[in-house]
């Protein structure tokens, strides 16, 4: 059964000068580029270069300063 109520999510990141657009997807999966991935991390290592957590990447995750409790 199809349900017309997903609407379209955009993840946008601004990094090394150039803006990201990723695209979630209803299945859980990502679009990026035009390539499918399971996982932000995967795309957010891609983008930078290196390790990134990928929710940590997009804003995703509260910052938690040194020395305050959650």
């Amino acid at each position: 059964m199809k349900n017309d109520n997903i609407r379209r999510c955009d993840l946008i990141r601004e990094f090394a000068g150039a803006t990201h657009r990723v695209l979630v997807l209803p299945d859980g999966q990502f679009d990026y580029l035009g390539k499918s991935y399971r996982s932000l991390t995967a795309i957010a290592n891609d983008i930078s270069g290196t390790r990134w957590s990928g929710p940590a990447f997009f804003g995703l995750r509260d910052k938690v300063r040194k020395g305050s409790k959650k």
